[in-house]
C-alpha cells in the first residue's frame, strides 16, 4: 500500500505583488498541489530587504487564483492572538472558496522579534502557548460559540460567525520539531510539517506514528509535509530532473508524503514545468511508502537540526 504524493512550492513575500501573482498562477497552471508563503515581518536570510506581511498577501492571493491550495507556512504564534488568527483564517477560507490550509508554528526567529518589540517566550511557554492557541483556532474553526479556559488565553462565549467554508474546519498543517511539538502534531494535525536531514526526518515520523498509536490514531491518516528549505539546504533540487529524484526519493523512504520547495530562481524557472512534465507524474504513481505503527522509539534529540536561533 501507498500514500499519495503532493508537490507545493512557497515564495518568500519579497517579489513586487505582480510578480508574485504572476509565479501563483504559473504554479496553478502547471498542476502543482500547493503555494504558500512564509510568516515573517522581515526575511531570515536578507533582513534588509522588502517584505510584505504574509495573511494580507495570502487573502489577495487567494483571490487571483481558482484551483490551487494554499496556505502560510507556517503562521508564527507570537505574532496574533488565536482569535485573530482564527477570524484570518475563516476569511481566506471563503476568499479561495475552501482552499485553505492552515499552518501554525510556535515562532521561532528571535531577531525580529527583539527588532519590533515583540516578546519571545523560552521554549516551554513557547510550546504551552502553542498548544493553547491550536486548541483555540480548532474549535473556532468548528463551532458557533467557544468558551476557553488557558493559562495564556481566555475566551467567553466567543462567537465566530461565518465558519468557514470546508467543514469540519480548513487542513491544519502544524509545524513541529521536539518531541511535545511533535506530540500535539499527533493529536490535532491533519498534516505536519518540518525540514531537516532524512536521519531527522525518519526519526520525528517514527516518533509520530508512536503517539499515533498511544492515541488510537491511523499513522497514515496524519500526512508528513517536508518544507525543503533550498538556501539551507546540501542539494539543489532545481539543477536538473535527477537532482529532484535525489532530494525527493530519500525523503520518501524516511516517511515523507507531501513535499514543499522554495521556488526557482529566476534563470531556473523552466524547470518547474520539466518537473510537473517528467518527474512528477511517475512519482505520483510509485506513491509513498504506508506507515506503520511502532513501538519503543528512542530519539536521540541532541542531534535534531533545529533553526538558526530557535530557542
Amino acid at each position: 500500500m501507498t500514500r499519495p504524493l503532493h508537490f507545493g512550492i512557497c515564495t518568500d513575500q519579497n517579489m513586487p505583488w505582480d510578480k508574485t501573482v504572476e509565479r501563483w498562477r504559473l504554479f496553478e497552471e502547471l498542476g502543482y498541489d500547493s503555494a504558500w508563503n512564509c510568516d515573517h515581518i522581515i526575511q531570515p536570510s536578507r533582513p534588509t530587504g522588502p517584505y510584505f506581511e504574509a495573511w494580507t498577501q495570502l487573502a489577495g492571493l487567494a483571490a487571483m487564483t481558482k484551483r490551487i491550495r494554499i496556505g502560510v507556512l507556517v503562521t508564527s504564534n507570537t505574532f496574533r492572538h488565536p482569535v485573530i488568527l482564527a477570524r484570518e483564517a475563516v476569511t481566506v477560507d471563503h476568499i479561495s472558496n475552501g482552499r485553505l490550509e492552515v499552518g501554525i508554528g510556535a515562532g521561532w526567529y528571535e531577531p525580529e522579534h527583539r527588532m519590533f518589540g515583540i516578546p519571545f517566550p523560552e521554549t516551554k511557554e513557547l510550546v504551552s502557548r502553542f498548544k493553547e492557541a491550536v486548541e483555540i483556532v480548532d474549535l473556532l474553526l468548528r463551532q458557533d460559540t467557544t468558551t476557553y479556559e488557558g493559562r495564556y488565553y481566555q475566551l467567553h462565549d466567543a462567537t465566530s460567525r461565518p465558519l468557514p467554508v470546508q467543514k469540519p474546519r480548513p487542513p491544519f498543517t502544524l509545524g513541529a520539531f521536539g518531541p511535545r511539538m511533535l506530540k500535539l502534531s499527533a493529536r490535532y494535525a491533519d498534516t505536519w510539517n518540518a525540514f531537516g536531514t532524512t536521519q531527522e526526518i525518519k526519526e520525528r515520523n517514527e516518533l509520530l506514528d508512536e503517539f499515533c498509536h498511544e492515541l488510537g490514531r491511523e499513522p497514515n491518516s496524519l500526512q508528513r509535509s517536508l518544507y525543503y528549505w533550498v538556501p539551507k539546504a546540501d542539494a539543489d533540487p532545481w539543477r536538473s530532473l535527477q537532482a529532484f529524484h535525489d532530494v525527493v526519493g530519500p525523503y520518501m523512504e524516511a516517511g515523507m508524503n507531501q513535499f514543499i520547495f522554495d521556488q526557482p530562481r529566476d534563470e531556473q524557472i523552466g524547470m518547474l514545468e520539466k518537473v510537473m512534465a517528467e518527474a512528477i507524474p511517475e512519482l505520483r504513481k510509485k506513491g509513498a511508502p504506508d506507515r506503520r505503527p511502532l513501538t519503543g522509539v528512542r530519539v536521540n534529540r541532541e542531534q535534531w537540526h533545529q533553526p538558526k536561533d530557535y530557542a
